[in-house]
């Protein structure tokens, strides 16, 4: 055994015998804390997310190494437009008016604009190629002659692209369409995430200004528009989830603490913990995540127990007729020991999340595990301190105390609740443990189908705000937010979208003979998610250009008839004369978004089935990869997410394996160490194994996927809810030391413990509960789950724990 005696000891010299050094102290590290406070920036979005990933990166070279249509330009909005007639005269001339005002702004840096209403006024007269001239075509045009053009234009292809679904070719009617602007911004790459740092912010919140100018409803879409709602969403859920947290936590507080310096006191520890902790994040070089969010409710999960422990055990002795200084030394003896367990094990459990493969995953654990280390030293010591000198104060002013008597004390009605565990292990432990066994092991079985999701819209706010959120007064009203009810508008109106296709993007020496032949004999036979008609694959590639252009030019189609040697429309030989032609011709931008000018790097563009899942859509596109010839790999919105979703369920179950085997590994060796009972660490572990599959089950049964945040709660259910078991087997063994009868010792532990546990459980499920308040469904999701793990792993020590505790002295004995 350790001697960890001396340790306590030292540390009690400076509570008790120097408590007013140790405020000193901790003021002083709390200020500089505060400076690191002031030097958190935030990140928010999805692209967080999708760094370091292959898919990713192999969608960063497609979109760097292939020219879009506008070579300069890599930076886009899209116009929406919606009415009875978006192909009315006046509509057509309102779209052209804001492309024309977007365009005479330079600040705006628009380099290029497309629209339906572009196609109409050119189809009506083949010279009006500026804005300028269109907006004059359209206006002297009389209606019919608009409808003919309308129709004229329908068959080109491009036109009906940009229209709603309902486009109605012989009424030239349509209810909505959508033009993009594309602006030079220097370097913005369309990554499957969205950041929430875009260059692109600013520019579209002054064009949404522009937009409102003209009489026609016409919204601004684009990924500025979303950073901005990534931002917004952040601060708005902490203002509406921080005073709601605020005021129910101090609300169970009061009824905890019954006293007003207690309180106090408790609440001051709670602020430094965070400022602590994100004074950290500053000082590092860490920047604030809607990950982040969460830290604060699991601070103040750990920081209440630890508190009302700390004020509940001393108050045990005090009650005796204890002197303030032989109470708090009882104290400290007994709960730096809990507290230091319960700090290992939660700080196991939050790092566990480092073996991620997702960066703000790991950062998360990272920042969670140095914050309960801060709590830790700011409960263990400064509370003790302050304690033992405000109570010295009281005596000296003559200052009365209030709410003396410990919770759950014998003869309240608590303590009687609490002895229900006791009964149930004094009489039929082993059948308590037999039903715990049955019911875990279905829990854990039926939550094998608990879903995994990753998308934009898990950080983005409902399509309209609950009602409780939009009537909150200022400063607590939210935002304005579009960007859900406009995606939901795209894919309820048009026909196809930017997620609708995925990328093969192919490297290797393309000049060689048999290059696009394998491409070729690669789309036979393709599965049914590459096929939108379940018919054959619709692709777009350098073949489909080169075919395009045979089609247009003579020259080049007996250039490419004498290099197909088996006559299938694809060249076989010579392929870098083929591509040379191309690129010399007026089809050169269409070929260079297919292939790169050293002609060893491609891209092959597939439409995807609308009504493919994402997960089969990404399994066949990496089987797909296989029939090419060359080193290929599927990239593409879809597979990008997809993969992040896949790290995601891997990360949850890494992260779990790994918490539990360190805590274990954690408890048996701090036991022994610290009782010499290292059996101890496997009764400390029971219930939490039975917690995980609670809560694992109760996932499914709510239907809360595995998401970005929800991947980390296995393993932080276990390092919460070790908190609870841990105090509990703690306080047993110290009661047994001084007892010969077992029984007598867990009813002193439950309703010493217990209460403290209850009140414990009870601030915290209600503060943490309360997160379903925020806008951002998966902080919601995130905060229910939370709850739910500190219900259950109170639950489970209070009841299960003493049957198992019975169950392990009669095997050792």
């Amino acid at each position: 055994m350790v001697d960890h005696q001396r340790y306590i000891n030292a540390v009690d010299v400076w509570i008790i015998e120097r408590p007013e050094r140790v405020i000193l102290a901790f003021v002083l590290l709390t200020a500089i804390f505060a400076v690191g406070f002031t030097n958190i920036s935030t990140e928010s979005g999805t692209s967080q997310f999708t760094e370091d990933s292959p898919a990713q990166d192999a969608l960063d070279d497609v979109n760097q190494r292939f020219a879009p249509p506008f070579e300069e330009a890599n930076g886009s909005t899209q116009l929406i437009q919606s009415g009875p007639n978006v192909l009315a005269k006046d509509e057509l001339v309102a779209m052209l008016e804001v492309q024309q005002r977007l365009v005479a702004r330079k600040n705006l840096r628009v380099v290029a604009t497309s629209s339906a209403a572009r196609i109409v006024a050119h189809t009506l007269d083949p010279n009006a190629t500026t804005l300028d001239a269109q907006i004059r075509t359209i206006e002297r045009a009389t209606p019919t002659e608009i409808e003919t053009a309308i129709r004229t234009a329908a068959v080109r292809t491009g036109f009906t692209e940009l229209l709603s679904e309902d486009f109605n070719r012989k009424s030239a009617s349509a209810a909505a369409t959508v033009g993009t602007v594309h602006h030079d911004v220097g370097g913005v790459s369309q990554s499957a995430g969205t950041s929430g740092n875009s260059p692109l912010t600013d520019i579209q919140t002054r064009t949404q200004s522009v937009a409102e100018s003209v009489d026609s409803d016409i919204r601004v879409f684009g990924s500025g528009v979303v950073s901005t709602e990534f931002t917004n969403i952040i601060f708005d859920s902490l203002i509406i989830v921080v005073p709601a947290v605020a005021l129910l936590i101090l609300v169970f507080l009061v009824f905890a603490y019954r006293d007003p310096i207690d309180l106090l006191l408790g609440m001051l520890s709670l602020v430094m913990a965070v400022i602590w902790t994100f004074g950290f994040t500053g000082l590092a070089g860490l920047q604030f995540t809607q990950m982040l969010i969460a830290v604060p409710p699991l601070l103040l999960a750990v920081g209440i127990d630890f508190g009302i422990h700390a004020i509940n055990r001393y108050r045990e002795e005090r009650v005796t007729g204890a002197t303030i200084d032989e109470s708090m030394r009882a104290t400290t003896d007994q709960l730096l020991v809990a507290f230091f367990i319960v700090t290992g094990t939660t700080v196991v459990g939050f790092a566990a999340n480092g073996i991620s493969d997702l960066g703000p995953i790991r950062q998360f654990g990272l920042v969670a595990a140095v914050g309960i280390v801060f709590t830790f030293l700011i409960f263990g010591i400064f509370l003790p301190a302050t304690k033992v000198w405000a109570d010295r104060l009281r005596n000296q002013r003559g200052i009365r105390e209030f709410g003396v008597r410990p919770l759950g004390s014998e003869g309240s009605l608590l303590g009687r609740i609490l002895t229900v565990g006791v009964v149930v292990a004094r009489r039929a432990p082993y059948a308590l443990l037999a039903a715990t066994v049955l019911i875990s092991v279905g829990a854990g079985f039926y939550a094998t189908g608990v879903d995994t999701s990753f998308s934009q819209d898990d950080f983005l706010p409902p399509e309209e705000v609950p009602d409780y959120v939009a009537g909150l007064p200022e400063p607590l009203a939210p935002s304005t937010y579009t960007v859900t009810a406009t995606s939901n508008f795209l894919d309820e109106r048009f026909a196809t979208t930017q997620d609708d296709t995925v990328t093969i993007y192919v490297e290797g020496n393309l000049r060689k003979d048999s290059a696009l032949e394998s491409i070729q004999r690669a789309n036979q036979d393709p599965p049914n998610t590459l096929t939108p008609n379940n018919r054959e694959v619709d692709t777009e590639s350098i073949i489909t250009v080169i075919r395009d252009y045979a089609e247009q030019s003579t020259a080049f189609a007996q250039l490419v008839d004498r290099n197909d040697v088996d006559g299938d429309g694809v060249p076989d030989d010579n392929l870098g004369d083929i591509y040379d032609a191309l690129l010399d011709s007026s089809y050169r931008g269409q070929a260079r978004e297919y292939i790169t000018p050293d002609y060893r790097h491609t891209q092959v563009v597939y439409s995807t089935a609308s009504d493919a899942p994402q997960e089969e859509i990404t399994s066949d596109a990496r089987a797909f990869t296989d029939r090419y010839r060359f080193p290929a790999i599927a990239t593409g919105q879809t597979v990008v997410l997809q993969a992040v979703s896949d790290a995601i369920f891997e990360s949850a179950i890494k992260s779990l394996l790994t918490a539990l085997v360190v805590t274990v590994l954690f408890l048996v060796l701090v036991y022994y160490g610290i009782e010499g009972r290292p059996s101890f660490g496997i009764v400390n572990l029971v219930p939490i194994v039975v917690s995980v599959a609670l809560l694992a089950g109760s996932m499914r049964l709510f239907g809360i996927p595995f998401n970005a945040l929800t991947a980390t709660i296995l393993s932080i259910t276990i390092g919460l809810g070790v908190d609870y078991s841990a105090h509990f087997v703690h306080r047993f063994a110290d009661e047994y030391d001084e007892r010969t009868d077992l029984f007598a010792a867990l009813e002193e532990t439950v309703r010493g413990t217990g209460g403290a546990l209850t009140g414990s459980m009870l601030t915290t499920t209600t503060g943490i509960g309360v997160l379903v308040l925020a806008i951002t469904p998966i902080l919601g999701q995130f905060g229910l789950v939370v709850a739910l793990s500190i219900f259950f792993a109170y639950l489970t020590s209070i009841l299960i724990t003493p049957s198992v505790i019975v169950v392990w002295d009669r095997i050792t004995r």
